[in-house]
């Protein structure tokens, strides 16, 4: 690989042997470098790959980063990726070190933000919550920072974001906001504490936000099993009469009419749920 440019001492531009433009990262990797040079590998500690206006963007932000945030940043990003299991958007990596840099000035100059979702996100992304805690412990060997608990919640959120290719973190807000009056309206229907401890409940959750990010992106399911749809609504009639309310909330509040294959299966799911 070669110098196509430099972006700063730790951050330079080049070309790969499937010749993508490509962002590559290295403590002093650009340091005196310049356009044509050979990159030295044994620095190189991250490759970007990227689309071009991701990449644009990321060099206008890495260009005066710290480069410890960028590095914690990759290490929350991997360990995520690795622990979800899933792939992860590549704008996660401009969000979170943003985010990251941010919060560890925040809190040097002494001034709290709390995560008024906080409970919710433990409840609905316990996993991505569980990373958050990690990377918080991550920031602090880098660092010398310990961010408060509430920023484990804003990590969390940031991989839910680039988990479910939201476009931003109002998409991610509005999605907990949904679990949380569906389970009410679920709660307050039956007349029942859900087991939040339980597998049901859990893939209950799961269901609501694949549910959610259809609705949201206009790609419900829409199958049209008239004859499976009717057998659901007379089996399951209470639990039918239930999703209608879901339906009248999601049709005020956001002007969206459910499908009745998503009818049917939220059927089935609530039936799943308040049965265990």
């Amino acid at each position: 690989m070669k110098v196509d440019k430099v972006i700063n001492n730790n951050l330079v531009r080049s070309h790969d042997r499937q010749n993508r433009e490509i962002l590559v990262m290295g403590c002093g990797i650009g340091f005196k470098r310049k356009p044509g040079d050979p990159i030295d590998e044994s620095v190189v500690e991250k490759i970007y790959v990227l689309k071009e206006e991701e990449q644009r963007h990321m060099e206008e932000l890495f260009a005066d980063m710290p480069l410890e945030c960028i590095q914690v940043t990759n290490e929350i990003v991997e360990y995520a990726a690795i622990s979800l299991g899933k792939p992860l958007s590549g704008y996660l990596y401009l969000n979170l070190c943003d985010h990251i840099h941010f919060a560890i000035q925040r809190a040097k100059d002494g001034i709290p933000v709390r995560n008024a979702l906080l409970t919710e996100i433990r409840r609905f992304y316990s996993h991505e919550y569980e990373i958050g805690t990690e990377g918080l412990s991550r920031i602090e060997a880098k660092t010398g920072v310990r961010l408060p608990e509430d920023e484990a919640g804003f990590i969390a959120m940031h991989l839910v974001n680039a988990s479910m290719d939201f476009n931003d973190m109002g998409s991610t807000q509005e999605m907990m906001k949904m679990i949380r009056h569906i389970l009410s309206i679920v709660r307050y229907h039956f007349h029942v504490d859900l087991d939040e401890n339980s597998i049901h409940y859990d893939r209950f959750i799961t269901h609501l936000k694949f549910f959610i990010k259809r609705v949201f992106s206009g790609n419900e399911l829409d199958e049209n099993d008239e004859a499976f749809f009717i057998m659901i609504k007379n089996q399951y009639r209470e639990e039918y009469l239930c999703v209608l309310k879901i339906y009248e909330y999601i049709k005020k509040e956001y002007d969206i009419l459910l499908t009745n294959d998503e009818i049917m299966y939220l059927t089935i799911h609530i039936r799943r749920v308040v049965m265990k």
